[in-house]
């Protein structure tokens, strides 16, 4: 191993991984992916799609999971910061329903591994963020779920600064509550 940093969080399977990033007067070279090394550090699966988007100061995503298709993720931003999230969706877990968040940026370059059974949002700290993520399971458009990003249950701390107007989609007003997921 060796050329990535694993570290675990109080929510098993969650994982902030950050890579060894090689440095020179010219710029930098780093791996963000590598089977064998993500093997060794207990993350073994087949990633079948990446995705990119780009999105504004003070837009939130999510949260979302998929339904009947659920998807491990692999996520960083190559352009600007978000706060990212995920909330433990797995029946049985001992932290069900309780979330995790972790700032990901293009100058900190940590990844976070987001295992099937969660459901999964950010927000846009900077004034344009890109980011990516790489799926275990292809995007079902009629499998979408997931949760109003407010829950009073959940309870999530989205670090807002004052003055900031969140922009969300319609969909993403809509969600239902933790309370109604559990039914």
């Amino acid at each position: 191993m060796g050329k990535i940093k694993v570290e675990t969080c109080h929510i098993e399977g969650l994982k902030v991984i950050t890579p060894t990033v090689f440095g020179d007067s010219r710029g930098y070279f780093m791996e963000t992916y590598n089977y064998q090394d993500f093997k060794e550090a207990g993350i073994d699966v087949e990633f079948v799609q990446d995705n990119q988007s780009g999105s504004r100061r003070g837009v939130l995503r999510g949260l979302h999971f998929q339904i009947n298709y659920p998807q491990d993720k692999l996520v960083r931003v190559v352009n600007g910061e978000v706060f990212d999230v995920a909330v433990d969706l797995r029946e049985g877990s001992e932290t069900y329903g309780k979330w995790f968040g972790v700032i990901l940026s293009a100058e900190n370059k940590k990844q976070f591994f987001i295992p099937k059974g969660f459901a999964h949002g950010f927000l846009v700290l900077s004034d344009n963020a890109e980011f990516t993520y790489k799926c275990s399971d292809f995007y079902h458009p009629n499998d979408e779920g997931g949760l109003i990003w407010n829950d009073p249950d959940i309870a999530v701390e989205w670090p807002v600064p004052e003055g900031m107007e969140l922009i969300l989609s319609d969909k993403d007003q809509k969600w239902g509550s933790f309370k109604d997921f559990r039914r």
